[in-house]
């Protein structure tokens, strides 16, 4: 049974949620291969990136949801480790002594939340895992330079159950009409109706009460759970005017990868 009663307020053991079980259709040139998330930025997929978002600011809890090609994923951080070390194997024994590593303190998660699962859906199916705690959600193909405490402050401030980075990007995305002081979000719209409309940015500070916004494994969390929360005056947003890009096609992965390999990467917050 849940205890209606919710821990409010990010704290260094909050959870991380990393929506990445999608099929990635509109970069197809790559995730035949593999799912969108595990595309490279430089020497590493897209998801690291996101992840040393997050502990840059002392999140390293995370919860990735699976689905499309997710043992992929799972094979990633097994090795990790691995990969990250220097080491001296003894091939007759096949015992391997590990030396200097480079990895990250951080706790991952591996659920499969099936290969057709809508957003709603896998959010649903980690609901155990969030421990009835204020938890973090993102997708596994976008990052920016956002203050992801600050973010964390403003949520709390709010009152509500939900909010979302809202950002100002190209006018290809749907809009969030903003009520008042542009916080409340009156109206959650997947399709674009004006040039210059704040969208979903895809960084999320959430109640474990919006679990009841989500009622079946079918539901879209776009398209049912969070148009039901802004009804509810129960979704705030929080305006990142900073940088901030989804990987969504091909030339969206070049450009990310030439701003890396700049050395000027604008979501690169966290230091080596």
């Amino acid at each position: 049974m849940w205890d209606s009663k919710s821990s409010r307020g990010l704290n260094s053991c909050s959870k991380v949620v990393i929506l990445a079980g999608g099929f990635g259709t509109r970069l197809s040139e790559e995730t035949y291969l593999r799912p969108k998330p595990m595309v490279e930025i430089g020497p590493q997929p897209i998801l690291w990136h996101i992840m040393k978002i997050y502990s840059h600011y002392g999140f390293k809890n995370f919860i990735i949801c699976l689905g499309y090609k997710g043992y992929m994923i799972k094979e990633y951080f097994s090795n990790y480790f691995l990969h990250r070390s220097d080491l001296t194997i003894d091939l007759k024994s096949h015992k391997i002594k590990y030396h200097r590593n480079t990895c990250e303190p951080w706790t991952v998660t591996l659920v499969d939340t099936g290969l057709d699962t809508l957003t709603g859906g896998r959010i649903k199916l980690i609901r155990d895992f969030v421990e009835n705690q204020t938890f973090m959600l993102t997708y596994g193909d976008g990052v920016a330079n956002i203050d992801i405490r600050k973010l964390g402050k403003f949520h709390e401030a709010s009152g509500k159950y939900a909010t979302v980075a809202a950002v100002k990007p190209p006018s290809k995305f749907g809009s969030l009409d903003l009520q008042g002081s542009g916080q409340v979000v009156k109206r959650f719209s997947e399709k674009l109706e004006t040039g210059n409309a704040w969208i979903n940015g895809g960084f999320f500070v959430l109640e474990p009460e919006i679990f009841d916004y989500v009622k079946r494994i079918e539901t879209s969390w776009e398209r049912e759970s969070l148009e039901k929360l802004a009804k509810d005056k129960q979704l705030v947003a929080y305006k990142h005017h900073g940088f901030w890009r989804c990987m969504d096609t091909l030339r969206d992965k070049e450009e990310l990868i030439a701003a890396w390999n700049s050395g000027e990467a604008p979501w690169k917050v966290w230091k080596d």
